[in-house]
């Protein structure tokens, strides 16, 4: 009997891994596609490669994010089955409405719908009086909050650019005066990702101004590249791809550096939302073979491995829907414009990462890319699809809370 429970449990984890990947990862690489500054293919490799190093390198082996801190585990120590019921519902309730939306083509957080499904098994559980009200508030008020700070960042970003260098006298010699301090500034955020993401899982600690004089050095060398690399790129004309016809030379260079942004997208996608997917399914493993509940528990690396790889999978056979809204949809991008989308994207979930604020990657992207279209002018966004998107994030709690009550209460009267 465990070796079914155990065979449902994965294939159950990793449909919820593909729908991370269609949903959660596609939104993450629609604006490197939806501006062309790398294909479909391209971002399908790069997705597979860096998600799966995420999950591995930086997911973490050790979990204490069970329950998402919605629910104290421990209260199901009485029965563990509840607890293992309890993931089984919050998979399946999670897996099916990202597998809605994402036939929608609407662009939502994977994280919060299994935060809403962990909350559905609680309050039949353990009852509404045990669960962290305080932090579905602060969840909910993320809503807000983080497109916003993604809209001022990219925004910001896009219109310095814009007035130092597309509108400059001589745009070729602007090139060569800013974009170095841009690519100290990419690889600064990058590695300072890299190593606060990285050592916080391998349980080595580093202070804040340690790791800001480690990274300091690598990026100046990062930015002395990218001078040497602007001198040799940057020139009047240049080829573009068919599809990148009508692109101006600042386009191409942006592109390139698009791509070192989307690697990064993808890898602390690996490190931070497979764990929605391998969390529960560990969760579930644990109780089967211990028969009991554990606050933490060891994820194999099997499991990471496999997630990541469902992930990527899921992002190739299903993805294209949400990439066309994120990346086309919203507002036309060109690799300019996305590289602006995601490095604001990638600024604000480190910053909101370091202040332990609850944010959501998808949220995130959605309000940088909004922040580039009202830069260049509010008739250049679609407010019909922002809409729709907008609905789906309010409904995406309470839907997931229901559907997840739903499977236990199914599961319990079924099973136990």
């Amino acid at each position: 009997m465990d070796v079914v429970i155990l065979t449902v449990a994965t294939i159950l984890g990793f449909y919820m891994a593909a729908n991370i990947g269609s949903n959660d990862l596609a939104n993450a690489m629609g604006t490197s596609v939806g501006s062309c500054a790398i294909t479909l293919k391209q971002a399908v490799v790069i997705s597979i490669v860096a998600n799966a190093l995420g999950a591995v390198l930086a997911g973490g082996y050790v979990t204490g994010t069970i329950s998402k801190g919605i629910i104290d585990p421990s209260l199901l120590a009485h029965n563990p089955n509840l607890l293992m019921l309890g993931m089984f519902a919050s998979l399946l309730a999670a897996g099916l409405w990202v597998n809605l939306a994402t036939y929608m083509a609407l662009p939502v957080s994977t994280s919060h719908a299994i935060v809403g499904a962990v909350v559905g098994f609680g309050i039949l559980s353990v009852g509404a009086g045990a669960v962290t009200w305080n932090k579905i508030i602060l969840i909910v008020a993320s809503w807000i909050t983080s497109p916003a700070i993604g809209a001022l960042i990219a925004g910001g970003l896009y219109r310095f650019i814009d007035r130092k260098m597309m509108s400059a006298e001589d745009p070729l010699k602007a090139t060569h005066r800013y974009v170095p301090y841009m690519v100290f500034m990419v690889f600064l955020v990058l590695i300072l990702s890299f190593i606060f993401k990285g050592l916080k899982n391998l349980n080595l600690h580093v202070g804040f101004f340690q790791t800001v004089l480690l990274a300091i050095p690598f990026s100046v060398l990062g930015g002395a590249l990218g001078l040497w690399w602007v001198r040799r790129q940057a020139r009047p004309e240049c080829a573009l791809r068919p599809e990148q016809e009508g692109f101006t030379p600042l386009d191409r260079l942006f592109a390139q550096l698009q791509v070192l942004t989307a690697c990064y997208v993808a890898f602390a996608h690996g490190a931070n939302d497979v764990a929605n997917a391998v969390g529960p399914l560990a969760a579930i493993f644990s109780v089967v073979q211990t028969k009991a509940v554990a606050l933490k528990v060891e994820v194999p690396f099997w499991m990471l491995l496999g997630g990541g790889m469902a992930v990527g999978g899921g992002l190739m056979l299903f993805g294209t829907r949400v990439m066309e809204t994120i990346g086309k949809n919203i507002t036309e991008l060109t690799p300019l414009r996305g590289f602006c989308a995601e490095f604001g994207a990638a600024t604000t979930i480190l910053i909101c990462s370091r202040m332990g604020l609850p944010i959501s990657t998808t949220h995130v992207l959605v309000g940088s890319v909004v922040g580039v279209g009202i830069m260049r002018g509010m008739g250049t966004l679609d407010l019909r699809v922002l809409k729709n998107i907008a609905l789906s994030w309010g409904v995406t709690l309470p839907f997931t809370v229901l559907l997840s009550m739903l499977f236990y209460k199914l599961f319990v009267y079924m099973l136990l």
